[in-house]
């Protein structure tokens, strides 16, 4: 089965209230689905279109898991905790489970 993932590209306009409020209460939701952090902002580069200061990539164990994170009750209060202190490109992506070159 192929996994999920959550590819979001944030820019934080509240740095404190996004760690204290969105950052800490994330580990409780991301358990609950199986999901664990990828990336997490480190450095980054963009040779071609435009992105934002932080690229973060979330892996659940199903795409089914990582949409059922993202509408949970527990990602609720987050979520709006994340639109109050960032803006944020969100996007739930089916990954790749067929053959490689």
């Amino acid at each position: 089965m192929a996994k999920g993932y959550w590819v979001a590209l944030v820019e934080v306009k509240n740095p404190d209230g996004y760690k204290n409020e969105y950052v800490a209460g994330l580990p409780t939701a991301l358990k609950k689905f199986g999901g664990r952090y990828v990336t997490r902002g480190g450095q980054t580069q963009v040779p071609e279109g435009s992105s934002k200061s932080r690229v973060v990539v979330l892996e659940f164990p199903s795409y089914q898991a990582a949409v059922d994170c993202y509408n949970s009750p527990e990602y609720a209060p987050l979520k709006a905790a994340r639109k109050a202190h960032a803006q944020a490109d969100i996007i739930i992506v089916e990954g790749y489970d067929g053959a490689q070159p």
